[in-house]
């Protein structure tokens, strides 16, 4: 086991107490550089001295990339404080290295390695305006010439381009329209004729102000073709194996925007009377907090499950990766949209010590477009619904123990070894039929049943669509089986988390599967029913007991600042 456990410490320890006004690093700084739309200098400056980068590098290149969940849960660090400052200085130059980690040669591998451990940033320039997430139709163009590549068009609201020291673009290597039309390249900037390229003016956003968001039109600018990734033509197929990992890592880092949103409602309404009561004994806030506390749980157990899926079952990522980015953003959003509720009219202020809600509030909304929106992930998954339907779904085998154990040894990321297509092959959602093999508390059961229920109907209801349902104009009524799928892969993981947790603690008991897994009946239509009474007060117990605690709301319930 790596010393995982002692960085995170660490990385707390070096960025501090966020509510402490005089730290650099901390709420107040933070709220004050998005209001000049930066990031906070404090903040950099304690990444940089912790060589934040270099979480993103393999350990086999001289980094500490070892296991998606780990870096997931140390990157939560960053989020729940600034999500400008995990993006724009951190995880955007993970979306660029991670294609180079999958196809790149042995030379540019070592080239991006150099670069992020010097704490040099690499950009992802792949999206353009007019085409949005449907990345597949480029029209920037790297031309074949003899001895190189022509570079020609325009790439535009990309994270860090005019700041980057390389930048991986996605670009049309052949005119006609086919899954081989695209490659990806890796190109130093200092490598591009300065007179042949023209960095656009900042994007400026609503969010995630402190991100930079730029562009770049390039016009016959020569590169050589020693900078594709792979052999021409491959673009897509490493974006398909690359992303797996980025879109299951980055909602899972954006968790912990709600734990500090929960966190700052607390510290609201744990100080303040309504009524004559206090405010958090409210009916109505009660409930909303450990709805809130619920989705924290549901979320963090999703995505660490199918982080560790990317290691123990590498033919899946495929279909958990979009399940994870779909179910997640919703949930966050609906949850920031109810904590906001509670706020009252603290939830707008841009000072004060509770103004970093309203910061967290705006910076959690690209979580559900940016990188891919929720509908593509719905019209990513449903292709292969049929054929996993039809190969796994009736089936019912336990899930390896180490998905849902957080300490458990896992085999060694290889993501050029990833399934473009899971082959109708699903782990996870076949686990949920063998659960009530043993023993349930009968708190437990009826709702385990109605998930199971939930699997049979989808089975049936997927095995028989048709090739014509299946396209990016499907029904809505088949598009709502893609997003319930989504829903039963989270309840199976939460119910592994559940039954691998260690005795004694909260995640061993049943009050928090019940809360999520009653949660998760209604999520997808926007309308998650409440906790249920009998559990609620377990869970608002918990909740406050660790905001006492200063510890994290999530799984792993570890020490914060």
């Amino acid at each position: 086991m790596s010393d995982i456990h002692a960085r995170m410490e660490a990385l707390e320890e070096r960025l501090g107490d966020p509510f402490d006004p005089a730290n650099p690093a901390g709420f107040a700084a933070v709220v004050a550089a998005d209001e000049r739309e930066e990031t906070p200098v404090g903040g950099a400056t304690a990444l940089d001295e912790f060589g934040i980068l270099a979480e993103f590098v393999p350990e086999a290149l001289g980094g500490r990339l070892e296991r998606v969940d780990h870096l997931v849960e140390l990157m939560r660090s960053v989020y729940r404080r600034d999500p400008s400052l995990g993006l724009g200085h951190c995880s955007s130059s993970l979306l660029g290295a991670v294609n180079v980690w999958t196809s790149g040669s042995p030379e540019q591998r070592r080239e991006a390695a150099d670069l992020l451990l010097a704490g040099s940033k690499i950009s992802c320039a792949f999206h353009e305006l007019a085409h949005g997430n449907d990345i597949g139709s480029v029209e920037f163009a790297a031309t074949p010439t003899d001895g190189g590549l022509l570079l020609n068009g325009r790439k535009e609201s990309i994270t860090n381009l005019d700041r980057a020291d390389a930048v991986v673009f996605l670009a049309r290597t052949d005119p006609a329209a086919g899954p081989r039309a695209c490659s990806q390249l890796f190109v130093q900037v200092k490598s591009l004729d300065p007179g042949r390229v023209q960095f656009l003016p900042r994007f400026r956003s609503v969010g995630m102000r402190g991100v930079r968001l730029g562009g770049i039109t390039v016009d016959d600018c020569p590169v050589d073709t020693d900078a594709l990734l792979g052999t021409a033509g491959t673009g897509m197929e490493t974006v398909a194996r690359a992303f797996q990992l980025t879109r299951i890592a980055l909602p899972g880092m954006s968790t912990a925007m709600l734990d500090t949103a929960l966190r700052v409602t607390l510290h609201h309404v744990r100080r303040r009377r309504l009524y004559g009561k206090d405010v958090a004994a409210i009916p109505m806030v009660r409930t909303t907090l450990a709805n809130a506390f619920a989705d924290q749980l549901l979320c963090e157990a999703f995505a660490s499950v199918a982080a560790r899926s990317l290691h123990v079952l590498p033919d899946s990522g495929s279909v958990y990766a979009p399940a994870v980015k779909f179910l997640l953003a919703g949930t966050l959003l609906d949850a920031l949209e109810q904590l906001s509720l509670v706020m009252g009219s603290e939830f707008y202020r841009r000072d004060g010590e509770h103004a970093v809600f309203q910061k967290m509030a705006r910076d959690i909304k690209p979580v559900g477009f940016g990188h891919i929106a929720r509908a593509a992930c719905l019209s990513a998954m449903l292709p292969q619904l049929p054929v996993l339907a039809r190969r796994s779904w009736r089936d019912a085998a336990p899930a390896p123990a180490s998905l849902f154990v957080a300490d458990a040894e896992l085999p060694p990321l290889d993501l050029a070894g990833l399934r473009i297509v899971a082959g109708g092959r699903d782990g996870l959602a076949t686990a949920l039929n063998a659960v009530l093999d043993d023993d349930v508390p009968a708190l437990l059961r009826p709702l385990i049943e109605t998930h199971v229920r939930r699997l049979a109907t989808l089975t049936e209801a997927c095995a028989g669509l048709k090739p014509r349902d299946l396209s990016i104009a499907a029904e809505v009524e088949v598009r709502e089986l893609a997003a319930t799928y989504t829903t039963v892969l989270a309840a199976s993981a939460c119910v592994g988390v559940w039954r691998n947790a260690p005795a004694g603690d909260f995640l061993s008991r049943p009050e928090w599967l019940v809360a999520v897994l009653t949660r998760l009946l209604g999520i997808t239509s926007g309308r998650p029913d409440d906790v249920p009474s009998e559990v609620e007060g377990a869970l608002v117990e918990e909740l406050l007991d660790r905001d006492d605690r200063t510890v994290s709301f999530g799984l792993s319930a570890r020490r914060y600042r």
